[in-house]
């Protein structure tokens, strides 16, 4: 953080929240990935009507910080770095090793170096912007390009032509083909929109104009995971998928 800054002990916590979520939620996809019980892909699945408000938690969080970071753009790319290494593993060692399925391209770590980096750049013109005229239009153009993926704009009711979708060149931007595949796909539109938003919200927690109860301490565990939410994230799944082998192989000894 930039000195003089007072911490927001909140963000951290409700960083932390996020990633815990993300972590139980990615958690019972492998039990259904790896040892084949139904019920984790159910529950998966069930888990999936809540995933966009974490998702919006984590990624607003991150856009706040952004205003409170000494250096976004740097932070960006080590963030951008993590990202590239996921799909590296991911998408190159798993399948050499015969696990596939789990390919992810333009994941969360790579849509929000991107984010970091894109509003870093800007940052000199988002601190002259308006906070609250800003964080109204980036809501907006979120909501309206919210189904981009889908082909759509408006959540259908605009259709957007198939040459966007003709291949996958685009699909860090939310335009793929039909063979496109990522097990965890954040694209820039909408999600750079989301980012921003917290960025200009996060004028006031510069400005230290958050409530007062945004600052207190309430939860070190949560705030500990918060801090650490990169290297979480990078290390989870390879963490998760050594435990589920483990219980495979168990599960074979004593078959």
């Amino acid at each position: 953080m930039k000195s003089g800054i007072k911490r927001i002990h909140f963000l951290d916590e409700l960083r932390g929240f996020a990633i815990l979520c993300m972590v139980v939620h990615h958690a019972f996809y492998d039990i259904g990935f790896v040892l084949g019980y139904d019920f984790g892909y159910k529950i998966f699945n069930f888990l999936c009507i809540f995933q966009p408000l974490f998702w919006a938690a984590f990624i607003i969080t991150s856009g706040i910080c952004s205003r409170l970071s000494k250096n976004t753009v740097r932070r960006g790319l080590i963030v951008l770095a993590g990202g590239l290494a996921v799909t590296l593993v991911t998408a190159v060692i798993m399948p050499a090793i015969g696990i596939t399925g789990a390919e992810i391209y333009f994941g969360i770590l790579s849509c929000l170096g991107c984010c970091m980096i894109i509003t870093g750049l800007l940052m000199p013109a988002v601190e002259k912007i308006n906070a609250k005229g800003g964080m109204a239009v980036c809501a907006v153009v979120f909501f309206f390009t919210y189904s981009v993926s889908d082909k759509s704009l408006l959540f259908g009711l605009i259709k957007l032509p198939d040459f966007l979708y003709s291949s996958n060149i685009f699909a860090p931007l939310g335009f793929y083909g039909e063979s496109f595949f990522s097990a965890d796909y954040f694209p820039l539109i909408p999600w750079l929109f989301m980012f921003l938003f917290g960025a200009f919200l996060g004028g006031y927690a510069k400005k230290g104009m958050f409530p007062a109860a945004l600052y207190k301490s309430r939860s070190k565990f949560l705030q500990k995971i918060g801090k650490n939410s990169f290297w979480i994230y990078l290390l989870h799944q390879p963490a998760l998928y050594a435990i589920m082998y483990i219980i495979s192989f168990i599960k074979l000894i004593f078959a």
